[in-house]
């Protein structure tokens, strides 16, 4: 659609939207209570499916393990992919909502953890239903063929992949363009767009190290893991600011250290559990290089039994804005939002979104939508107080429902008509 065809269309949908917004309030507070890990979005895949079919989508279950495509064919026109992930995180919320999350479950280690949605996906996954009912209760707005994605594993960086491995090209429309959103920290009410790089690359491993086990009272008979573990973890932090240029843009974070079962038993082995993301195929491969030879240098200053072991968690490649769509996207959601609308930074997040337009080889646009309240988002702004807001992944990372139910449904309507003839 040209630009002024979007305002007429968003004019006409927009009361459709403000009337669908109870529903999907209570759809996103059910997600909220009940999160499903990564691969294991069972619940999540059925009340999508269901959802898909019930507005006449021809639906398509277990794609991927839990995934879920949706084709909705409205004559002649653009193919349009929208996709949403649905899976949780191994973490316990701790927001004090009156909707948070209870769930406990087993992750893939068989280790009982709290289970939330502390990153947004069940506004992802509302936001597609209440559009995948719009544009299917208004066929005679617009032409083309909807396609509806919803993605498992996004957090463990293997549902996208998953869903292409399980011929999902093969099986469904080429699309002209795939479009996905993101609830982040930010003023609700606002959308991000991006050209180019919107979001690093990420690369998370396991590194475990191998001690010798003794009692704690005897010290001498070790080589203790957990020494070794603590200097390895100091150790790869010099990387980033010592071996990376200033000018250059990398994260490294150890999330987790783990060894040991008593206060004095000095245990057999330790692990380490990393995140590294990056802007820059070199800087990320110095990186790892960095890391591989720091672990075996602590390991062999220790004089450990053998050397470390390397186990890849997760690779997220690049999220590279096509130029060309995401300028259609920014004259949308101009027209859309006003001064709402504005570009933004990269951000440090990952994301593997773009797998599916690196494999289909089409051009693929991602954004943001702020789900911080307004007002607290203000007076940290004001106070230089901006990183005291919770995070996506932190327990208290809490979206207010309104108006961030409305943007993220706008925004992806607007984005989509762009295509929709």
């Amino acid at each position: 659609m040209e630009i002024s065809q979007i305002k007429a269309f968003n004019a006409k949908m927009d009361r459709f939207v403000d009337q669908l917004l109870p529903e999907l309030e209570e759809i996103y507070k059910d997600l909220h209570r009940n999160p499903e890990l990564s691969m294991q979005e069972f619940r999540t895949a059925k009340i999508a499916a269901d959802y898909l079919a019930q507005y006449q989508f021809e639906v398509s279950t277990g794609i991927g393990v839990t995934g879920v495509i949706g084709i909705l064919r409205n004559g002649e026109g653009p193919v349009v992919m929208l996709r949403a992930d649905m899976d949780a995180l191994p973490v316990t919320e701790s927001t004090g909502l009156p909707y948070a999350s209870t769930i406990v479950a087993r992750d893939e280690e068989g280790i009982e953890v709290g289970v939330s949605h502390v990153c947004g996906h069940d506004l992802h996954v509302t936001w597609l239903m209440g559009i995948a009912r719009l544009f299917s209760e208004h066929r005679d707005e617009w032409q083309g063929t909807l396609m509806a994605v919803f993605q498992p594993g996004e957090e463990v960086g293997r549902g996208a992949q998953s869903m292409i491995d399980d011929g999902m090209m093969d099986r469904f429309p080429r699309p002209d363009i795939i479009l996905g959103q993101h609830v982040m920290v930010g003023e609700a009410g606002t959308v991000g767009y991006r050209s180019g790089t919107i979001l690093a690359a990420g690369n998370s491993l396991k590194v475990k190290l191998f001690g010798r086990g003794a009692h704690g009272s005897q010290p001498q008979t070790s080589v203790d893991p957990v020494v070794m573990a603590a200097a390895t973890t100091m150790r790869l932090q010099t990387i980033v600011s010592r071996e990376i240029a200033p000018i250059e843009n990398a994260v490294l974070t150890v999330g987790a250290l783990q060894a040991g079962t008593k206060e004095n038993i000095i245990p057999e082995d330790a692990t380490l559990k990393l995140n590294i993301r990056t802007f820059n195929e070199g800087v990320k491969n110095h990186i790892l290089s960095a890391v591989k030879r720091i672990c075996c240098a602590e390991c062999a200053a220790s004089n450990a039994p053998r050397d470390p072991e390397f186990t890849e968690l997760s690779s997220y490649p690049l999220t590279e804005n096509d130029a060309l769509a995401t300028a259609k996207v920014a004259g949308a959601f101009e027209a859309q939002f006003g001064n709402r609308s504005q570009e933004t930074k990269p951000a440090s997040g990952s994301e593997d979104f773009s797998i599916f337009g690196r494999n289909w080889k089409v051009p693929y646009v991602f954004w943001f939508v702020g789900g911080t309240d307004p007002i607290l988002y203000l007076e940290a702004k004001k106070n230089n107080q901006l990183n005291a807001i919770p995070s996506n992944h932190s327990p208290k990372f809490a979206p207010v429902i309104n108006p961030t139910l409305k943007t993220g449904l706008q925004a992806m309507m607007t984005a989509a008509a762009a295509w929709l003839n």
